[in-house]
C-alpha cells in the first residue's frame, strides 16, 4: 500500500468518515427515508448547537486544556441577551453583542483562573460551571423567558430546494449556516494562521512555547475566549430554534459536546511531525537536532553551576562547556572539523 494511502487510512478523520458511512448504510437499509435530503437537513439543524460548541471546545483541546463550563456559559449569555431584548428593549445588534461579550468574558475568566492559580483546567472549569449556573438560577429564580422578539424566534430560511421525495421543499435554515460558518472560522484559525500554530505549540509543550516567546496567559485567553464566544453563539442559536430562553436548557449537554469534539479528532496534545532526511541537508538537520538535544541536557548542569557555589558549581559549568563544544562540533561539516 502506498505511503500516502496508508497514512490517510490511519488518519482520525478518515476513520470517523468510515464509521459515519457504515452507520449511514445501516440506517438507510433499516429506514428508506433516511437517505432523503430533507432528513439530512433536519439532522444537520438538530446537531447545529452541539456542533458550534464542539468546534469551540476543539480549540481548547488543541491548546492542551479542557473546559466543562461551556454549557453554563452558553446559558448565561443566552439569558442575558434575552433579558436585554425583551425587558430592556435593546436592538437586535446590541442584544447579540451583549451575548457574545458575555461568552467571551466568561471564557477569559476561566483562562485567568487557570493561568493565575496554576491549577488543572478541568478542576477550574467544573468549579466555574457550578458558579455560573448557580448565579444564573439565583438571579433569575429559574424563570424562563417565553416572549422573545420575532427577529429572534422566527425561523429564518436562507434557501429552498426542490425535494424529489416529497412535495415540501427542502430548507437551508439559519442554524445550519451558523454551524458551518463556526466550523470554517475555527478551521482557518487553527490551520491557516500564526495564532493557530501557537495554539498547537502551546498544546504540545507549554514550557518550550514559553521559551519561544509565546505568552502563556495570552494564548490561554485566546483558546478559552474562543470557546466562550462559540458557546454564546450556540446559546443564541438554541433560543432561536426553540423560541424561548430557559435557564437550564443546555446544562447537561457537556458529555455530548465533548464526545463530538474527541470523535472529530480533538486531542490534548500539539501537532507532532517526523523529521525526514534529504541528503546532506537532512544530515545537517540531524546534526542540529543532536546539538539541540545536547544543549537540552547541558542546561540542567548550567543551572547547577548558577545555584551551587564552589567545586560543584565549577564541575557543572565545565560539563556545560563540554556539552556545548560537542553540540557545536555536531553541526559542523566534516571538512571544517
Amino acid at each position: 500500500m502506498p505511503e500516502h494511502a496508508h497514512a490517510l487510512l490511519h488518519h482520525p478523520v478518515a476513520r470517523l468518515g468510515l464509521a459515519i458511512a457504515a452507520m449511514a448504510l445501516l440506517f438507510g437499509a433499516l429506514a428508506p427515508g433516511f437517505w432523503t435530503l430533507g432528513n439530512w437537513m433536519d439532522v444537520a439543524e438538530g446537531a447545529s448547537v452541539t456542533a458550534i460548541m464542539a468546534v469551540g471546545l476543539l480549540v481548547v483541546l488543541v491548546a492542551g486544556g479542557i473546559d466543562i463550563s461551556f454549557a453554563a456559559t452558553a446559558t448565561v449569555a443566552q439569558y442575558l441577551a434575552a433579558l436585554a431584548a425583551t425587558r430592556l428593549g435593546w436592538a437586535p445588534a446590541a442584544s447579540i453583542a451583549l451575548g457574545l461579550a458575555t461568552g467571551l468574558a466568561l471564557g477569559a475568566f476561566n483562562a485567568l483562573l487557570i493561568h493565575r492559580l496554576r491549577a488543572t483546567s478541568i478542576i477550574i472549569t467544573i468549579s466555574t460551571l457550578n458558579l455560573y449556573f448557580a448565579l444564573l438560577m439565583h438571579g433569575t429564580g429559574g424563570r424562563s423567558i417565553y416572549d422573545l422578539p420575532s427577529w429572534w424566534s422566527d425561523s429564518v430560511v436562507l434557501a429552498r430546494f426542490a425535494g424529489t421525495d416529497s412535495a415540501d421543499p427542502v430548507r437551508l435554515t439559519l442554524p445550519i449556516a451558523v454551524a458551518a460558518a463556526a466550523a470554517l472560522l475555527t478551521a482557518l484559525l487553527l490551520g491557516r494562521s500564526a495564532l493557530g500554530r501557537r495554539l498547537y505549540a502551546f498544546g504540545g509543550n507549554p514550557e518550550a512555547a514559553h521559551r519561544m516567546g509565546i505568552g502563556l496567559g495570552a494564548i490561554q485567553g485566546v483558546a478559552y475566549g474562543w470557546l466562550g464566544m462559540m458557546a454564546a453563539i450556540a446559546g443564541l442559536v438554541q433560543a432561536h430554534r426553540v423560541g424561548e430562553s430557559v435557564p437550564n436548557a443546555l446544562v447537561g449537554t457537556e458529555l455530548f459536546v465533548l464526545a463530538a469534539a474527541v470523535l472529530g479528532g480533538g486531542r490534548r496534545v500539539g501537532r507532532r511531525q517526523p523529521v525526514r532526511r534529504h541528503g546532506q541537508r537532512g544530515r545537517r538537520a540531524d546534526g542540529r537536532a543532536a546539538a539541540g538535544r545536547a544543549a537540552q541536557r547541558a542546561e540542567p548542569a548550567g543551572r547547577v553551576a548558577v545555584f551551587l557555589p564552589g567545586a560543584a558549581g565549577r564541575r557543572g559549568a565545565g560539563l556545560r562547556r563540554r556539552n556545548g563544544t560537542a553540540a557545536h562540533a555536531a553541526t559542523q561539516p566534516a571538512a571544517q572539523r
